[in-house]
């Protein structure tokens, strides 16, 4: 079945249902060495890993972005070095973690030189740049510097805009078309098509509200709904925190947690939906082969686990998004695979330079993700790393591996991919409303450190998935061994992220 049906679909806005092909005819390695890959971003906002059929949730249909990962990679590990908007979007745009770029407060303080942004450096090496919806910084960006086409909005789901009333997703969708439609055809283009769904609008009571053509779905699913573990949060998570509040704007009834829910799986579909049509819009003109399509987004989001809502924590809800990549440089045999590798938010600006064959400059901290699944991928021994702070091919530094662990845990080298990372969010809100946190993120154990509090966690990811068994406080060697090895690294981590080295992390 072809993408055409999508495009049948914009007036109804009647979500896709079905199995599809992605690039129909033509093979995904077509590219003739000459003309520059389009890339084209596709960044909703406030799903968390698992909101995809394809990666075994029972209810949400996903069925273009099912397709996108069959043909391409899935990163099943992927996860955001801070988890909340517009220190994940700054990340996007500088390649930086938080520590480096600074902007833990919306519309102040964005001070990322304006050369040297994703979109700057793409416009400077003659590409088309657009950006379509949520830039989420509340800062003007330069436009004569970092765009050719420019449509920014946010903040509400449905809105009259001269003589028609919007919905959000429909808005994007048509933005990211009259870009298509419009761009010079003898350029290649990066566009960021920054989806607002399914962020809630948090003024509105209701808070998710889908397209009327939508409403018939999910209405005889039930949804999963977790148990309240609030009481097993730190003491400081009072009933004032934020995370709690907007629990209980959602999920404090069992009638108000399928509302919420039901609501937002259906406004999930409808960014799936508008997939398929942007990328008929590119198959029709001949693009299609020659565009890397790459589909994340800002944060994760928990849907009433630890009795939370929303996002900012370190639990596995709200750090793991999805990440599937569409390339046409992909080697046959990775395509329709999954990836566990610890791909991160900040390796998104490196890897869409890399494919536009920009250099990534130094003060850059993620690394092309390509390497794992082109020219064989990544075959070197994960412990095969000195103590040594290891040089990349551009000078930046691999640093070097952690004591513990006999070097399987590091932050990469040449031949081979992180293996843990720094966790960090600071927003300059009181403590009480969104403490400050910090993490060690690993896939064996995770540790946390609450700044404000100087508090600690220890979970056993292997046995306890669900981080609810804090064993900071085991009195078992082993565990009490883990704390002191991570604490250490920790420790080396972050103040590395603070530093002004050029560093991958």
């Amino acid at each position: 079945m072809k993408w055409i049906l999508a495009l049948c679909l914009l007036v109804s806005s009647q979500p896709i249902a079905g199995d599809y092909v992605l690039r129909g005819t033509g093979s995904m390695n077509e590219n003739d060495g000459v003309r520059p890959m389009n890339v084209l971003l596709l960044y909703a906002d406030d799903w968390r890993y698992n909101t995809l059929g394809v990666a075994g949730n029972p209810v949400v249909e996903t069925p273009v972005l099912d397709a996108l990962s069959r043909e391409g990679v899935r990163f099943t590990e992927n996860c955001v070095t801070t988890s909340i908007c517009w220190i994940s979007r700054a990340t996007l745009y500088s390649g930086q973690y938080l520590a480096r770029h600074k902007f833990k407060r919306i519309g102040k303080n964005f001070n990322v030189p304006q050369n040297e942004t994703v979109y700057s450096l793409m416009k400077k090496h003659k590409y088309t740049v657009g950006h379509v919806g949520k830039l989420g910084l509340n800062v003007e960006l330069n436009r004569r510097l970092n765009f050719d086409f420019y449509d920014e909005y946010e903040g509400w789901h449905w809105k009259r805009i001269g003589d028609r009333l919007w919905h959000i997703t429909e808005k994007n969708t048509a933005d990211a078309l009259r870009f298509l439609r419009e761009k010079p055809k003898d350029k290649p283009f990066f566009l960021n098509v920054a989806y607002y769904a399914t962020h809630a609008v948090d003024t509105d009571v209701r808070q998710y509200m889908p397209q009327r053509a939508s409403m018939s779905m999910y209405i005889n699913d039930t949804i999963f709904e977790p148990e309240d573990a609030y009481d097993k949060m730190p003491y400081f998570f009072s009933q004032e925190n934020e995370g709690r509040n907007r629990w209980r704007w959602r999920f404090d009834t069992h009638k108000k947690h399928q509302r919420m829910m039901k609501n937002y799986y259906r406004m999930a579909s409808e960014v799936d939906t508008s997939v398929g049509i942007i990328v008929d819009q590119l198959q029709k003109s001949g693009e299609l082969n020659n565009t890397m399509i790459i589909f994340t987004t800002d944060n994760g989001n928990f849907h009433a686990e630890h009795g939370l809502a929303d996002k900012w924590y370190p639990h596995q809800e709200s750090i793991r998004v999805p990440l599937i990549i569409n390339d046409p440089r992909m080697d046959d045999e990775y395509k329709g695979t999954t990836n566990d590798a610890f791909t991160l938010n900040v390796d998104l600006t490196a890897t869409i330079l890399s494919a536009a064959g920009v250099n990534i400059p130094p003060t850059m901290m993620g690394r092309d993700m390509s390497v794992l699944y082109r020219n064989g991928g990544l075959k070197g021994d994960p412990a095969m790393q000195s103590r040594r702070l290891a040089f990349t091919n551009d000078r930046r530094q691999y640093p070097p591996p952690a004591k513990d662990g006999e070097g399987i845990y590091h932050s990469g080298s040449e031949s081979s991919w992180r293996t843990e990372f720094f966790y960090e969010l600071e927003t300059g809100f009181r403590k009480g409303f969104i403490p400050a946190s910090e993490a060690l993120v690993r896939k064996d154990f995770k540790y946390f450190y609450w700044p404000q509090y100087n508090f600690e966690q220890l979970f056993d990811i292997r046995t306890d998935p669900k981080e609810m068994n804090d064993l900071v406080n085991s009195t078992e060697l082993g565990h009490q061994k883990k704390l002191e090895e991570m604490r250490i690294r920790f420790k080396e981590l972050k103040d590395l992220a603070h530093s002004d080295l050029a560093i991958i992390l």
